[in-house]
């Protein structure tokens, strides 16, 4: 009997019935149960689930988080909220900066970090015009994880991708392949959503309101933070592109710009107190359960009976997506690149992984951290939750178009 694998189905049909149960429990609180089932059952060494818990993930989640409370925290976010969408005078206009700014922002400062600061930027803008905060949740997650295809830095397995396989070609091969499908990806997911959430986003008038400093000394530190961030992050890009990118870990710039934050901001200890600590909790529970069931060979073993040729690139492309759903998309790209090695690869196979194991996000609210960042940052701040089939139904048809625009050029060009 497969045990981690039956508590991995449980906690998926747990999350997916929640919201229709009277305890409605929080997904962390699920997740956190199904991690202590294995370990209690002997599936998984106490050592060996530490050792699964990834300490650069979890220190990089910290580290933005921390940003994250100082910038809402301090009214600064709202302040630059304001900024950045005043220059929509409707609803409509304002799903189509949403959905272009949030992609293309998460191909540079990486699909998790725009996850964790627009989520309160989208329940804002939600109160202060009276839309729904649903569907522009829903455009934050799908966006992010759309626009990060396109950049070696754009997510966790795209940089493995780039400094595993390309370390000098990575941004040149990104380029080439995938920044035109992800433009032409993200138009189609904003008319999507417009015509899904039609009731939403008919294009009403929306009146902007300037946004107040709640705590002007930490709002300084938090813009200098964020600037650092920035600073830090075309560092980043400069590095990857001379293919020594693993030099300076994302850990290290979360850190760098939320250091300041610990540091010199005047209510640290409030920060620190009142951080998102339940989706730390989920990743970390995750990797335990994950490793445990990657540790039973099971996916591994049907992988190689189903007789899967890796090297046809609409097969990697596809199968990327659903695997993703099960053993997300990171243990996905590192169970395909050692594949993939060697001078006679295509560079549009590694392409194929980049785009599949990533536009997985979009089918599953499971299927990317970033997703999991926003239901439980949402969650946590008491306002709205994303129900399974919410994200899923027009997750569904977002990563079909996606799946033949990425599918179309990565098949004609050679």
């Amino acid at each position: 009997m497969n045990i981690p694998l039956i508590v991995l189905l449980l906690v998926f049909v747990a999350i997916a019935v929640r919201q229709v149960t009277p305890a409605r429990l929080p997904v962390w609180q699920i997740m956190l149960a199904g991690a202590a089932a294995v370990v209690a059952t002997g599936q998984i060494e106490p050592a060996v689930a530490l050792r699964a818990i990834d300490p650069e993930i979890m220190a990089f989640l910290f580290w933005m988080f921390l940003l994250d409370r100082a910038l809402e925290t301090s009214g600064y976010l709202e302040q630059l909220a304001c900024d950045l969408f005043s220059r929509a005078s409707t609803t409509s206009g304002l799903l189509f900066l949403v959905v272009s700014g949030c992609g293309l922002f998460s191909a540079l400062l990486m699909n998790d970090t725009i996850a964790i600061v627009g989520t309160p930027v989208m329940l804002l803008l939600a109160r202060q015009h009276g839309i729904h905060a649903k569907p522009l949740l829903l455009a934050l997650a799908f966006s992010v994880t759309t626009g990060s295809v396109m950049s070696p830095i754009g997510n966790p397995q795209n940089l493995l991708i780039a400094l595993d396989a390309l370390p000098a070609s990575a941004f040149a091969a990104f380029g080439r392949y995938l920044v035109i499908p992800t433009i032409l990806s993200l138009a189609a997911t904003f008319l999507i959503l417009k015509l899904f959430f039609r009731e939403h986003f008919a294009g009403q008038e929306l009146v902007h309101e300037k946004a107040e400093l709640r705590d002007p000394k930490m709002a300084a530190v938090a813009k200098w933070s964020l600037l650092l961030l920035l600073a830090l992050t075309v560092i980043k890009i400069v590095m990857t592109a001379a293919g020594k990118g693993e030099a300076l870990p994302i850990c290290w710039i979360a850190a760098g710009a939320g250091l300041p934050v610990l540091l010199l901001s005047p209510g640290r200890a409030r920060l620190v107190r009142t951080l998102d600590w339940p989706t730390l909790l989920f990743f970390a529970a995750m990797f335990v359960l994950m490793e445990s069931v990657w540790n039973t060979g099971f996916f591994q073993h049907a992988f190689a009976a189903a007789g899967i040729d890796l090297f046809d690139t609409g097969t990697i492309l596809v199968v990327s997506i659903f695997l993703s759903q099960l053993i997300s998309n990171v243990p996905l790209v590192a169970l395909f690149l050692p594949l993939l090695h060697g001078p006679e690869v295509p560079v549009k196979l590694l392409m194929a992984l980049a785009a599949g194991s990533t536009i997985a996000g979009n089918l599953l609210i499971f299927g990317a951290a970033s997703n999991v960042i926003i239901l439980q940052s949402a969650e946590s701040r008491c306002e709205h939750s994303l129900g399974f089939l919410e994200f899923a139904i027009p997750g569904a048809i977002i990563t079909a178009v996606q799946t033949a625009i990425y599918g179309l050029f990565l098949l004609l060009l050679p």
